[in-house]
């Protein structure tokens, strides 16, 4: 694959690049790509002079892409791929280079947002106003951004008010009820004063239908609206004040998942044959007799300073951030009787017999049936699910201004609080509903059978600053320095009583002495890290630039929900299954060591750019998101990975063949290694998880003049994801807890878990003026059927599934004025 990738690279840019030569002799400066100026390293600086792999979206590529949330713009990017929205709104996970932003863990991406980071990126698939430009830097960014960027940054730039009144709208409608529409406007209140108001709503019934529930749409639509306000005050010609507030809500459904079970001996020995599932075979079936549901409502208020004083410019910014997120969902117990004696139970169960579930479950006669997760029945109880959040954020910043003179530095500190409350619910499901609280009693429509609920609070506190300085005119040299301090204290919620089914704890973390139920006593704990980078660049002339840089990176330790080593020690960690996997109430911050070296620069008067990098990374403590399923319910855990190295090449060529027609692509290998793993020590050599062995992209976008007003454009972009594994357990098998009820036949085999390779091809093709804009457009024109995500239940014996977007297609509008 990285001999076929090189060799089609290489092939393709002496191609194009001939055309290109044989066309130069008469051609206008119309050729030459645009400049592009940048902002992820917290400067302005020109794309082609930036000592560090960035991939730019800039606003026409946005415009002509149709790029809405990270969902859409990571497509575009080598080398970067997301999981999103497979559990909740909120989660997005995204890897860079083979760092994965673990599930319930800090993100290893920075959001930036007109120059505010953003704390909590649960916002990240949202609407963030009227986007003019998105950046991705790779590599660690822990000197510029601190704690959260461990893996790279988002920068998103927005529109701001002009001096003249201008707005615009896009709706676009197509195939599975998909609608969505947006608009803004923007004017000058006065000489001095503008604002910006925006506004978007999407609404969608998915790929998806629930069958039990009367093929309805319920597995994966969703809802969402926000709004955005923008002031920006301008009292003098060094000061600018930037004040935004944002709304916004989503409703939809959550837990997009199939179970698929990796054991063999049972498929040979009970000759049932989807006991041992190929994950890239599976037919996804949605048969919970409960509605899925996910809401999400979020706030945020920031205000930025800016001003300039004789010989340097203060920054100073605040911010503001409410998350609230809960889902509703049909439960993942009923495989071993949590609720079987439930009258309920019993009654559902005899109603579902003969009902064509997804295999291997079954239903045929009281002790006959064997229960899957989300199915038809109550047997497999509810689960509620909150994770809110509020922010309180601030920076400020001084730096020298961009005067041309041969040293620049900066200067600032930071200080963040986060509140996070967290509760995974496990109860009873009495045909009654899901009631939408951490805890309900036992003589309520929906008891608690098991509660996960922890307060955590933290603060962070930063100082950092930076020296650059030109030795001449083509070599420079950064040198950036961070201290973070992270504080962090959990408080646990749950009630200190006893399951009503089981007769233990409510919370496997609590101890029970002489009868009454102790509640679990807080912790706390500090993480800090020195972050320190370095940037060298040798320009000698505009078209080319060689750079190197080394950084660190972190990510803060934490707690997961108190309770979890408990479990996992008595349901795992014991014969039969003696799994020996290290779970902690605490994991460990994670570490990296990243350096990076390439090349850039233009040829044949800037019609074609490129960039060519390689990269190593050393990460130590790896944050890793695990699932467990048992009798106990369900249990979502982050564990540590020892070390972890990382080695990649990623390449990108722009070519504008004529001024109407251009082509580009890029390529991302990597290639990762598990080198010590005291969680799982068996897993050593096996692959970083979620991480693809490559990224391909390609495209074209050619627009034509038909008319002195009108124009074509046709859009056209592939990418090729690389095979992917999403555990730490890869080609391997395990034991697991059937082997408790069928010795002999419990043990796992997790080899079909691997994602296999997929293409997606989009096409837009549409005409266009100065005002407005009709395009018909297509995702995944050729419906390619991939997977989304994988999440190994190790020790049960099986993965959580949840397939990947499906094709869609329709029409969009747009007018500008």
């Amino acid at each position: 694959m990285r001999k076929l990738g090189s060799s089609l690279l290489v092939l393709c840019t002496y191609g194009l690049s001939q055309q290109a030569v044989a066309q130069t002799e008469d051609q206008s400066d119309d050729f030459a790509l645009e400049e592009i100026v940048v902002t992820a390293r917290g400067q302005r600086e020109i794309l082609r002079e930036t000592p560090a792999t960035l991939t730019v979206l800039t606003a026409e590529t946005l415009e002509k892409t149709g790029i809405k949330n990270a969902s859409d713009f990571v497509n575009f990017t080598p080398g970067v791929s997301i999981v999103a929205n497979t559990a909740e709104a909120g989660d997005n996970q995204i890897n860079i280079r083979g760092i994965n932003s673990a599930r319930d863990a800090e993100s290893s991406v920075a959001l930036v947002v007109d120059g505010i980071l953003k704390t909590n990126t649960a916002v990240l698939n949202q609407d963030q106003g009227t986007v003019r430009q998105i950046e991705i830097l790779k590599g660690p960014q822990g000197a510029i951004y601190g704690r959260n960027a461990a893996a790279g940054a988002i920068v998103m730039t927005t529109a701001e008010p002009g001096d003249e009144m201008e707005g615009g709208f896009k709706a676009s409608g197509g195939n599975n009820s998909n609608f969505s529409g947006a608009a803004y406007i923007s004017a000058p209140l006065s000489d001095t004063v503008g604002f910006l108001v925006s506004a978007d709503y999407t609404t969608t019934d998915g790929f998806f239908r629930n069958r039990y529930l009367g093929d309805r749409a319920i597995v994966d639509d969703r809802e969402t609206w926000n709004i955005n306000g923008r002031l920006v005050l301008k009292p003098s010609d060094v000061t600018k004040i930037d004040a935004k507030l944002r709304y916004g809500e989503l409703g939809g459904a959550s837990i997009n998942f199939n179970p698929i079970f990796a054991l063999p001996t049972f498929a040979s020995g009970l000759g049932v044959p989807a006991f041992y599932e190929d994950i890239n075979k599976h037919t996804f079936l949605y048969d919970s007799n409960i509605r899925p549901e996910n809401d999400q409502r979020t706030f945020e208020a920031s205000v930025k300073l800016e001003h300039e004083f004789d010989t340097m410019r203060l920054t100073a910014w605040a911010l503001y951030s409410d998350v609230k997120n809960d889902l509703t969902a049909d439960g993942t117990s009923g495989d071993f009787f949590r609720y079987a004696g439930v009258a309920e139970c019993i009654a559902s169960t005899a109603e579902a017999e003969g009902y064509p579930v997804n295999p291997p479950s079954y239903f045929a006669g009281a002790f006959g049936q064997l229960y899957g997760a989300y199915s038809p029945t109550t047997c497999d109880g509810t689960q509620y699910q909150m994770r809110n959040q509020k922010d309180f954020s601030a920076e400020v910043r001084l730096a020298s201004l961009d005067d041309g003179q041969p040293l620049q530095w900066q200067l600032g500190s930071y200080y963040l609080n986060i509140d996070r409350t967290t509760a995974v619910s496990l109860g009873a499901d009495l045909n009654q509903g899901v009631l939408q609280n951490p805890y309900n009693g036992p003589t309520s429509a929906n008891p608690t059978s098991q509660l996960y609920w922890d307060n955590f609070n933290t603060n962070v506190y930063a100082g950092f600053g930076s020296l650059s300085y030109a030795m001449s005119e083509a070599l420079k040299g950064t040198f950036a320095l961070r201290y973070d301090r992270e504080e962090r204290k959990v408080h646990n919620l749950a009630p200190a009583v006893f399951d009503p089914y089981t007769g233990g704890p409510i919370n496997p973390g609590q101890q029970v002495v002489d009868g009454v139920v102790q509640p679990i006593a807080d912790q706390s704990e500090a993480f800090d890290q020195i972050e320190p980078k370095i940037s060298l660049s040798y320009a000698p002339d505009r078209t080319f630039t060689a750079f190197a840089n080394w950084g660190i990176g972190f990510k803060s330790g934490g707690f997961n929900n108190q309770g979890s080593k408990a479990l996992i020690d008595a349901n795992f960690n014991s014969a039969p299954v003696n799994a020996g996997v290290v779970i902690n109430d605490q994991f460990r911050k994670e570490t990296s060591s990243a350096f990076e070296a390439g090349i850039k620069g233009t040829f044949l008067d800037g019609r074609v750019s490129y960039d060519l990098a390689g990269y190593y990374t050393k990460v130590d403590d790896m944050q890793f998101f695990e699932f467990f399923v048992g009798g106990f319910g369900l249990l979502r855990v982050v564990s540590n990975i020892d070390r972890v190295d990382i080695k990649g090449l990623e390449t990108n060529v722009n070519v504008r063949i004529t001024p109407e027609w251009r082509v580009f692509g890029g390529v991302n290998i990597t290639d990762s290694e598990i080198k010590e793993n005291a969680s799982r020590p068996n897993t050593v050599g096996n692959k970083s998880p979620y991480t693809p062995d490559y990224t391909i992209n390609a495209g074209t976008q050619y627009v034509q003049e038909i008319t002195d007003d009108i124009d074509l454009f046709v859009r056209a972009d592939w990418r090729r994801v690389g095979p992917t594994w999403f555990h730490t357990v890869q080609d391997q098998t395990r034991v697991t807890i059937f082997e408790a009820f069928y010795p002999g036949l419990g043990t796992a085999n997790y080899d079909l878990t691997q994602r296999k390779a997929y293409d997606l091809v989009n096409l837009r093709i549409g005409f266009e003026t100065d005002t407005w804009s009709l395009t018909g457009y297509a995702s995944n024109l050729f419906n390619e059927k991939f997977v989304e995500e994988v999440i190994p239940a190790v020790e049960f014996g099986g993965s959580f599934v949840s397939p990947g977007a499906r094709r869609s297609y329709g029409l969009e509008l747009s007018y500008k004025f």
